[in-house]
């Protein structure tokens, strides 16, 4: 999994309420088992219209958030079904952060198992960057884990909180992988001790 140090990049304003995994990735899209490839599935209900073409109203279609980074979202996002498809086309697409005031808790859960850092953020906080990520190419965020901080295109910084050993994970690139290789040498060295002891279980 990628590190999450700092993330400098456009991001897009998507002010609305309670959206949840079906909206994120549709069902259609949940005949594959690979990571990769659903970024073109993402939001495909509002991306696209019936006939396939783009909907040039919504917010990532236009050409000012088509490689936008960083996802400004209304309160609950991540709701509904459990469905880890919804990380994986936020990430296949570029995103590798989303800001809201909270999450549904199993996609906040998988967000960090797939580099996407989910952050949580006041409502106040939530109106000044939506207000921010409404400027267009101008709309740069950078988001900086270490010093847990969001610093707005005019240099304006928000403070935001995360949980020590998630930040830990992030910075690293830990996945639930990655966390069982950090103890590689002590498993290791009690399989062999494990083994010497009870060589009739080998």
């Amino acid at each position: 999994m990628d590190k999450f140090v700092k993330l400098t990049g456009v991001a897009a304003p998507l002010p609305v309420v309670n959206i949840d995994t079906d909206m994120i990735i549709p069902k259609d899209y949940l005949k594959t088992i690979k990571r990769t490839g659903l970024g073109t599935g993402l939001f495909a209900e509002a991306r696209y219209h019936e006939d396939g073409s783009l909907n040039e109203d919504f917010v990532l279609n236009k050409p000012a958030y088509q490689n936008a980074k960083i996802l400004v979202a209304g309160d609950n996002f991540g709701c509904g079904s459990s469905r880890e498809h919804a990380p994986w086309a936020l990430l296949d697409f570029g995103i590798r952060c989303v800001i809201s005031t909270s999450f549904a808790d199993i996609f906040y859960n998988n967000c960090f198992k797939n580099g996407i850092l989910p952050v949580v953020v006041s409502p106040e906080d939530l109106e000044k960057l939506m207000d921010d990520a409404s400027r267009g190419a101008n709309a740069i965020l950078t988001v900086d884990l270490e010093n847990q901080e969001i610093t707005g295109p005019d240099g304006g910084k928000i403070s935001f909180e995360l949980d020590a050993f998630r930040r830990h994970c992030m910075l690293n690139g830990l996945d639930d992988i990655g966390l069982t290789l950090e103890k590689a040498t002590a498993i290791d060295t009690f399989e062999k001790t494990n083994a010497a002891s009870h060589p009739w279980a080998a």
